[in-house]
This record gives C-alpha cells, sequence and structure tokens, in this order.
C-alpha cells in the first residue's frame, strides 16, 4: 500500500495570524467553513463542538497537500501548555522541504516569525525550528 501526506490540522486561537505564517510558504485560503451538529460531535469526540475549519494548500502542488486550521467557539478553548515544548510525548513537530532556507527564514523573520534556533546541516539537509501557529513547532528543511 502506498501512502502520502494529505494534511495536518492545528488548533488556533487567531487564524489570520496562522493564515499568515503559512503563506509565507505559499499556501492559501482554499475554504472556510464553520462545523458543528451531532455528526461533527462523533466524529471529533467532542459534544456541542462548534468551530471554524479553515483549509490552505499551495496552488498547483502535486501532489496536494494541507495544512487545516481549528478555531473553536465551543468548548471553550483549551490551552495546551505542552505545545511547543520538544521533550514531550505526542507531535513534536512537522517539517516543510524548501528550495531555500536562508530565503525562507528571512521572509519568515520579515512577516514576523522569527526562528526558535540557528540553522543548522544534519544529514544531507540544513534544517531550522520555527514557532508556528499556537506554539506548534514547524522545521524546515532544505535537502542538499
Amino acid at each position: 500500500m502506498d501512502a502520502t501526506f494529505d494534511h495536518v490540522t492545528i488548533a488556533v486561537f487567531d487564524v489570520d495570524e496562522a493564515v499568515q505564517f503559512f503563506a509565507v510558504l505559499g499556501f492559501e485560503v482554499t475554504k472556510s467553513v464553520s462545523i458543528s451538529g451531532a455528526d461533527m460531535d462523533a466524529y471529533m469526540g467532542i459534544p456541542e463542538m462548534e468551530a471554524d475549519h479553515v483549509t490552505l494548500a499551495i496552488p498547483g502542488a502535486d501532489p496536494h497537500q494541507e495544512v487545516q486550521l481549528l478555531h473553536f467557539r465551543c468548548p471553550e478553548h483549551l490551552v495546551d501548555r505542552n505545545s511547543g515544548d520538544l521533550a514531550g510525548t505526542g507531535l513534536n513537530h512537522f517539517c516543510f522541504r524548501v528550495e531555500d532556507l536562508d530565503a525562507t527564514v528571512a521572509a519568515f523573520d520579515a512577516a514576523g516569525f522569527p526562528a526558535r534556533n540557528q540553522p543548522m546541516d544534519f544529514h544531507d539537509r540544513k534544517l531550522v525550528f520555527l514557532v508556528g501557529p499556537a506554539n506548534v513547532v514547524v522545521e524546515l528543511a532544505q535537502w542538499e
């Protein structure tokens, strides 16, 4: 069985800030809907859930990949105080491959999203971590 990456979903406080963050990588909003109701409650396992659901994609990318944003209206905002802690269990980080790491880091910095660390060379790649929306760690990789 062959599998490819489809999407990652991030729960955020500020949708506009998250859209701005991922725009630096070329992502654009492709859908924006409100989600709620019994079917969504059952699927997500969150009773009486109400949220804005925004889908981002890079136009023309092959394969198609998405970043999905959830902005909860109900339940009240539950903060994952461990988000961004690379020493914990669960989601550690996710990574995007870029052509020019230094230029991409400069674009993120200019957009108000600084790197967490200095770029480093590791396993035939140049890597750096960014602080993403909701403190989620996003890595950039430039293959050499």
